[in-house]
């Protein structure tokens, strides 16, 4: 037995949003929502649900039947609009779950952070032989942060609720992390961003007025004339050197775990590896929440029953700023 996953946890918000709701919205048909955004519905979350509620939701699903005291380290990987700015949401998230003897930290990097949160606590573990189980936890509550008449911020209508947690432990009988690999091109660092708030804008009666607390995208156009070149690429680029690190190629492939795009995008990545739809999650009931994807995308595969032993299974994401970043994961569970 690896370093791996032991077991996962989802939580999501009652309230929905279908596609038809969203046409409403946005002014676009129902039929380009689904076809073409890849999304059927989403979840959102209300007033009285934040995404530190969220993640410790989906973080006892993950520690079901196991000792909160056995916990080691809480690291949580989430969304960076949480509950308040400047607060970290770890240490909360380790009380509530009453994980007492472990001490909490955050790593953020946007939507590519599952995958580097793997990495993360495999290394830890490897490296510190005092570490024994590591609860990597994350909320998302970017519903709330998307204005939907902004046309520039149109690519991120997916965005929706939800929580998720994975506990990774030194000797895991259900899979083993193995090999990762990450890609940053720094020269999307200025596109997208939540313009307000930060030390260049700090909150005010205008910034307020003009909206300017909403996720926004600088100039369309030249991020997309950019980005479109490298973007595919670049996921293929990073699953394919994590699976050669690992010893596989993408023909070893049983589940992709993505997060989840537009529809063409994701058939594009599917076809640069050569992988049937089947072996891939696609999460179109639920739509883009941060870096939560792949976490969520394991967790239905596992209640799917859609991993054997031996099979290879990869995690992969890209954040803005851009950083994409993918890790292999051999599932060890029971045959289904």
């Amino acid at each position: 037995m690896g370093i791996g996953i032991k077991a996962t946890g989802v939580f999501f918000p009652p309230g929905i949003e279908t596609a038809a709701d969203l046409a409403v919205k946005t002014g676009i048909p129902e039929q380009v929502i689904i076809e073409k955004f890849g999304l059927v519905q989403k979840h959102v979350a209300d007033d009285g649900l934040h995404v530190s509620d969220l993640a410790i939701a989906a973080g006892r699903q993950a520690i079901k039947g196991i000792d909160p005291l056995s916990i080691d380290v809480v690291i949580y990987f989430g969304s960076p609009h949480k509950d308040y700015y400047v607060w970290s949401s770890a240490p909360k998230i380790q009380h509530e779950l009453g994980a007492k003897n472990a001490y909490a930290f955050e790593i953020m990097n946007v939507s590519s952070c599952f995958p580097i949160a793997l990495k993360v606590a495999k290394d830890m573990i490897a490296s510190d032989q005092s570490i024994q189980n590591i609860l990597l936890v994350g909320g998302c509550k970017e519903s709330q942060i998307i204005d939907y008449a902004n046309p520039r911020s149109r690519f991120m209508f997916n965005f929706a609720d939800g929580g998720t947690a994975a506990l990774v432990t030194r000797d895991s009988s259900q899979s083993e992390i193995l090999e990762s690999a990450i890609l940053t091109d720094g020269s999307f660092h200025d596109d997208v961003r939540t313009p307000a708030g930060g030390s260049k804008h700090f909150a005010s009666h205008e910034t307020v007025e003009k909206s300017l607390h909403y996720i926004d995208v600088k100039d369309p156009q030249s991020m997309k004339d950019r980005l479109d070149p490298v973007s595919i690429a670049n996921f293929d680029h990073v699953i394919r050197e994590a699976l050669q690190r690992s010893g596989y190629t993408p023909q070893d492939i049983k589940l992709l775990l993505p997060l989840h795009t537009k529809r063409s995008m994701f058939k594009e990545l599917l076809q640069s590896l050569e992988l049937p739809e089947e072996k891939a999650v696609y999460l179109n009931h639920h739509g883009h929440m941060s870096s939560l994807d792949p976490c969520i995308g394991l967790h239905f595969a596992q209640e799917r029953g859609l991993l054997n032993p031996g099979d290879i299974a990869v995690a992969v994401s890209a954040g803005t700023g851009y950083t994409w970043a993918a890790t292999v994961v051999k599932w060890e569970g029971e045959k289904r």
